[in-house]
């Protein structure tokens, strides 16, 4: 069943903490921004491929999601990865199993649809980290985030206005890195607007 969507606004360096499992990394500088690789894909498709054998035992879905997941868009070379699983707040039913794999569980939100991220590093060469964000079946934000995702892929000049954004911020000075991401937030909600008109069109015809 879905939920009612829970805008996701601007948090401050107390609610950041407060989401921290241990102390929130401060940023205190830019945001390093590589342009696309090809590797990201692979790192991907590497860290799914272990999940999914580990992940057996529960109902689960594996996304590339984020800037990585885009073709021609700059990014962190972080791998975004969204795990969609019945109930994210049920921790017990799969972080054992991901930890086993290296990774950590850094963040819990329950207030904002029970959202947890696990976080590995040292992918390789091309990715320094992976942050693996666990959502419940039918939660809005999946949605959002795949449907994003898809809109980049397919529209160049949302892609372009998207890595322009990117770029811009990445200059300015920020405390942490989550401060950089709310910074996007405008922009992404005019992408994805676009997104879902042209979905509604779509399905008119």
């Amino acid at each position: 069943m879905s939920e009612q969507q829970i805008p996701r606004v601007s948090m401050s360096a107390a609610e950041i903490q407060a989401a921290h499992l241990v102390a929130a990394p401060k940023l205190n500088g830019q945001v390093t921004l590589r342009e696309y690789d090809p590797r990201w894909t692979l790192a991907f498709e590497r860290e799914a491929a272990q999940m999914r054998e580990r992940l057996g035992h529960v109902e689960h879905r594996i996304e590339h999601v984020g800037s990585t997941s885009v073709p021609d868009l700059p990014a962190k070379p972080v791998i975004d990865i969204l795990l969609i699983v019945p109930d994210s707040a049920a921790e017990t039913s799969y972080v054992p199993a991901l930890q086993e794999l290296g990774f950590e569980l850094v963040i819990r939100e329950p207030d904002w649809y029970e959202h947890r991220v696990l976080r590995k590093y040292d992918l390789g060469p091309s990715a320094d980290a992976a942050n693996l964000h666990v959502l419940s079946a039918g939660c809005p934000e999946a949605d959002r985030m795949l449907l994003l995702r898809d809109r980049l892929r397919e529209h160049s000049g949302d892609r372009k206005l998207y890595g322009d954004t990117k770029r811009l911020l990445s200059q300015q000075t920020w405390e942490y890195v989550q401060n950089y991401a709310d910074a996007k937030s405008e922009v992404v909600a005019d992408i994805l607007e676009r997104a879902t008109s042209k979905n509604s069109t779509d399905a008119g015809t």
